[in-house]
């Protein structure tokens, strides 16, 4: 047999070895990566004495701007170094200098100096790919602890969530909870302070702490929990509004504890439209003994819960109880009957009415078929 496959096979492991040291920031990935832009450095240089036209200075220009990308600060000034140094000589080595090398060379030393800074200036203490990749994947993590798991038959849960300013990470978050009967669900949607990123961090954070709780501890001593933890972080501006949920998925009985989240809304299938729940009670991390509100009822076939944060009804020209009154008209509109309508998607319908504002916004739905 031709050894060509093994060598093919070979080849691709070892890159692939490579490729997975780098994205771990370890110093092998780096020497690797700083090896191999030295190398294109090198084959530049060597083309550049042989016919400058060929290989100008401008070409040593994206070997740095891969460094930035791919090479953490050390490793990038000795790509730095190397490239400015070769471009320079090249210039020289190729006979007296024109205008137009002179300014190319006055771009370089800037550009150097730049990416420099910039690099120095990653707390992260990693490369742009790699960094964006840890925000990718916490990202990820964040948005899979609130995926609800399928329910049994006759309930339907959804949600929908929009980040401020239209990017993907935000302070709103769910974390979602079935038994192993698959009798009892168990949900909590939290909303902390801030908005975008700098929420985002915290929230996951939260989220993770909670994901550990839910389940483990009845609703009430797990908001008592989760506020103790927020008072520990020693942040007087780190705090947070929350709904606990739970529902026997066999009898339809609920129980609602709230930490000053907004009111949610009960779907009463008698009446027709969405009733006011009143448990309302203190936003987490303030007090070290913050007020619970614990309502209670049981969803008969046809009806639904509906929870959401602040940012779906606030505005700065309107009154809260503005927004309220509005999101019950929408979302009896959105269920009604009549005009088509239904519990299925109507997370996602109701967030794109919302007018676009510069807070987070999620939406939960829980429903049990009529």
């Amino acid at each position: 047999m031709s050894p060509r496959p093994h060598l093919g096979a070979a080849v691709n492991a070892y890159l692939g070895d490579r490729v997975g040291r780098w994205r771990t920031g370890s110093r092998s990935g780096q020497r690797f990566a700083l090896g191999v832009l030295l190398g294109c450095v090198a084959v530049c240089f060597a083309i550049s004495l042989y016919d400058y036209e060929t290989m100008p200075l401008t070409t040593y220009f994206v070997w740095l701007l891969l460094g930035m990308l791919v090479l953490r600060f050390r490793p990038l000034v000795v790509l730095s170094a190397a490239a400015s140094g070769a471009g320079v000589v090249a210039i020289l080595v190729n006979g007296p200098t024109t205008p137009a090398q002179v300014s190319a060379l006055v771009a370089l030393a800037v550009s150097v100096a730049l990416i420099l800074l910039q690099s120095s200036r990653q707390r992260s203490g990693l490369p742009g790919l790699v960094s964006e990749a840890v925000l990718v994947d916490l990202r990820d993590r964040l948005q899979s602890q609130g995926t609800v798991p399928p329910l049994p038959a006759g309930w339907t849960a959804e949600s929908a969530m929009i980040a401020a300013y239209g990017i993907d990470y935000a302070g709103d978050f769910l974390v979602a909870e079935l038994s192993d009967d698959q009798r009892h669900l168990e949900m909590i949607l939290v909303d902390v302070c801030g908005k975008g990123v700098g929420a985002g961090t915290q929230a996951l954070q939260f989220a993770g702490a909670l994901g550990g709780l839910l389940g483990a501890l009845p609703p009430t001593a797990l908001m008592s929990a989760a506020n103790d933890f927020l008072l520990r972080t020693g942040d007087d501006e780190t705090f947070a509004t929350a709904v606990h949920v739970t529902v026997d998925l066999t009898t339809g009985a609920y129980g609602i504890v709230s930490a000053g989240h907004p009111p949610a809304l009960r779907y009463d299938a008698a009446a027709g439209g969405w009733q006011v729940d009143h448990a309302r009670g203190t936003a987490l991390g303030i007090a070290h003994r913050p007020e619970l509100v614990t309502t209670a009822g049981v969803l008969a076939p046809g009806e639904g819960l509906l929870f959401y944060t602040d940012g779906v009804i606030e505005s700065r020209d309107a009154d809260i109880d503005v927004g309220l009154d509005w999101l019950r008209r929408t979302a009896d509109r959105e269920v009604d009957p009549a005009l088509g309508g239904g519990f299925g998607g109507l997370p996602a319908r109701l967030l794109r009415q919302v007018t676009r504002g510069d807070d987070d916004r999620a939406v939960l739905v829980v429903s049990r078929s009529a």
